[in-house]
C-alpha cells in the first residue's frame, strides 16, 4: 500500500516538468519561424540588389561601348565600295554615320539575359550624332549651328571628325522580389516606370 502511494506522488512530481517542456517546445518553433523569414528575407535581399548591380554595370558598361561605336562610325565613315572600308560596323548594323537609332539598336541587341530590352533607352542627353546636335562641349566650328550662319555649305556637322559624341544609356529597373514598393512613376532619363539607372559616356569621334 506504501509503495503505490509512493508511486502516485511521483508521478504527481513529474506533471509540471512535462508542461514545461511542452512550453520550450512551443516557443522554440516560434523562434524557428522567426529566423527562417529573417533568414529568407536576407535571400531574397541579396539577390534582388545584385541584380540591381548587375543592371547597373551592364548600364554603365554599354554606354561606354555604344559611344566608342558612335566615334568610330561619324560623319566621314562612308559604306564601301564609295569609302574605304575602315569603318567597319558591328553587325547586323550600317557601316555608315551612326544615327541615334542606331546606337540604340546596338545597346539592346548587346543586352544580356536577365536585361529587359524594351526598359532600355537612349535618351535625350545624346549628341554629336548624325540626326542629333551638336554636343556643347564640341570645338570645332564645323559641328555647330554657327558653321551654318557662316554659309559653310551643309553644316552643321554634328558627328563630324574631332567633334564631340556622347551617348547616355538609360533603364528603368524593377525588382524582381517585392523588397521595396514598386515604382510607378517615370523618373528622367529613363522612359518607362521603375528605379532609373543610368550611364553617359563621351569620346571624339575619329573618322
Amino acid at each position: 500500500m506504501s509503495r503505490m502511494i509512493k508511486t502516485s506522488a511521483v508521478s504527481r512530481r513529474e506533471c509540471p516538468l512535462r508542461r514545461s517542456r511542452k512550453k520550450q517546445t512551443g516557443a522554440t518553433l516560434v523562434e524557428y519561424a522567426f529566423s527562417i523569414l529573417i533568414f529568407v528575407m536576407l535571400i531574397f535581399g541579396a539577390m534582388g540588389f545584385s541584380h540591381a548591380l548587375y543592371a547597373y554595370h551592364f548600364v554603365n558598361h554599354i554606354a561606354k561601348e555604344a559611344t566608342h561605336w558612335a566615334a568610330v562610325n561619324g560623319y566621314s565613315c562612308v559604306v564601301p565600295p564609295q569609302g574605304d572600308g575602315s569603318c567597319n560596323g558591328t553587325p547586323p548594323m550600317n557601316n555608315g554615320p551612326a544615327s541615334s537609332s542606331d546606337v540604340d539598336k546596338y545597346v539592346k541587341n548587346h543586352a544580356p539575359p536577365g536585361i529587359d530590352q524594351t526598359k532600355l533607352s537612349i535618351t535625350g542627353s545624346s549628341c554629336g550624332l548624325g540626326d542629333t546636335s551638336a554636343c556643347p562641349d564640341s570645338t570645332p566650328f564645323v559641328c555647330t549651328k554657327d558653321a551654318a550662319l557662316s554659309g559653310v555649305a551643309g553644316s552643321p556637322y554634328p558627328n563630324y571628325p574631332s567633334c564631340t559624341v556622347q551617348v547616355q544609356v538609360a533603364y528603368a529597373f524593377n525588382f524582381i522580389f517585392p523588397l521595396l514598393p514598386a515604382n510607378t512613376t517615370v523618373t528622367a532619363p529613363c522612359t518607362q516606370a521603375g528605379y532609373c539607372l543610368s550611364s553617359t559616356s563621351e569620346m571624339i569621334i575619329s573618322h
